[in-house]
């Protein structure tokens, strides 16, 4: 007979994760930080009411697939133009700096010590400690911006259109570092293999885009225009991981790249939120929280993640705002910019769990990298509230 405890399983799971969700909201902290704390205090490191069960292991799965598909609909392409080659330029060296900041902190902390030595399989987990860093969540620096009344400044639109990019070269560090990570693939045959799911992502892109375009025209903002556009999300997922070796996200991200800016594709976009928000979403952070260890946290685990947390913090800084200078930024508007892309968010724990699963991240890294991705939402709009300060002339005070 068919156990029904995972009814009792996600009645809890998705109880907790809007309780916590509401109270960190009212901290003015996101509500994801609040799904993390659920899944930690129902898991084994704290209350052991809920634990890892195949029914939640494919239901998160789900979860990563749909919040990457809302990613890819969200996709502004006509704010890329505003700031195209800026924003590339940002987002390259704000992911190469951290890439290698990350390699190197973990090098130490994942191999005794030194970071020369090492066997191919550490090689492979230090590289993808550096592309967990890579990744960049704004949705709380375009929230603080929005507050402050600065997301339409040079520095605002240029944070938007790097993040978005930031996205892009992150999936595909994602895709890449998975498809090396088997000793037995031919690096020239993984890169062809990549090429040629592009391609074949593309092909396929413009005939369903067109299709879409057609039946959105006829029949209007119908429900079953959501239904196909979630169905050729998961064809696209499933044809990524099964036919091609990479990550199945990447298929959901482009297939959300896609549809976005079709006739229709808000209406998408808004039932998709709805499944996620009701179901998809909470049981994948909650996840997250029940699959980390915090018990067997030891005093060098504690320093490694102090370390991580600085190394998040400074290579966003200094990388982005690198970028932001040799694109001809000022000093102030390119730390502004740096700031704004410190935030690591839901894309850090999306990559991360997308790691362990290809045996490219140990479950005892899963506490550090909540803890920067905790810490990182908390700090960025404090310090984007810095940045953006300006000093009040003596006439504006009088006014």
């Amino acid at each position: 007979m068919l156990s029904v405890n995972f009814l009792l399983d996600l009645a809890v799971i998705l109880i907790s994760t809007k309780l916590l969700g509401l109270l960190t909201r009212r901290i003015q902290m996101p509500q994801v930080v609040g799904a993390l704390l659920a899944g930690i205090i129902l898991g084994p490191s704290v209350l052991g009411i809920v634990h890892e069960t195949d029914f939640i292991t494919k239901m998160a799965e789900l979860g990563v697939i749909i919040l990457m598909f809302q990613a890819g609909l969200g996709t502004d392409f006509n704010e890329l133009k505003k700031c195209g080659k800026a924003s590339f330029i940002i987002a390259l060296i704000g992911v190469i700096v951290p890439l290698i900041g990350g390699f190197i902190v973990a090098s130490f902390f994942n191999n005794d010590g030194g970071i020369f030595n090492i066997t191919n399989q550490k090689l492979m987990e230090n590289i993808f400690m550096g592309v967990v860093l890579t990744a960049t969540s704004v949705s709380i620096t375009v929230e603080t911006l929005q507050e402050l009344g600065k997301l339409k400044t040079s520095a605002g639109i240029a944070i938007m259109g790097a993040a978005i990019i930031d996205d892009i070269l992150g999936i595909i560090l994602l895709t890449i570092a998975t498809s090396f990570n088997d000793p037995s693939v031919n690096i020239v045959f993984a890169l062809i293999k990549i090429l040629s799911f592009f391609l074949v992502a593309i092909i396929s892109g413009l005939l369903f885009r067109k299709i879409f375009s057609i039946l959105s025209i006829r029949h209007g903002p119908k429900k079953r225009l959501a239904l196909f556009a979630f169905s050729f999300c998961l064809i696209l997922s499933f044809v990524a991981e099964a036919y091609f070796g990479i990550a199945d996200i990447t298929g959901a991200y482009i297939a959300g790249i896609i549809i976005s800016n079709t006739v229709h594709s808000n209406y998408v976009e808004s039932k998709i939120e709805t499944l996620s928000f009701l179901l998809l979403s909470p049981i994948f952070f909650a996840s997250i929280g029940i699959d980390t260890v915090l018990k067997s946290t030891s005093t060098s685990l504690l320093i490694f993640t102090i370390v991580l947390i600085s190394i998040a913090i400074l290579t966003k800084i200094i990388g982005c705002g690198i970028g932001a200078k040799l694109c001809g930024y000022g000093n102030k508007s390119s730390l502004q910019i740096g700031v704004g892309m410190i935030s690591r968010g839901e894309v850090a724990l999306i990559v991360a769990n997308k790691g362990a699963a290809a045996n490219l991240l140990q479950k005892q890294f899963f506490a550090p990298i909540i803890t920067v991705v905790i810490f990182t939402t908390l700090i960025t709009p404090i310090l984007l509230k810095l940045v953006f300060k300006e000093t009040i002339s003596p006439t504006h005070k009088a006014a």
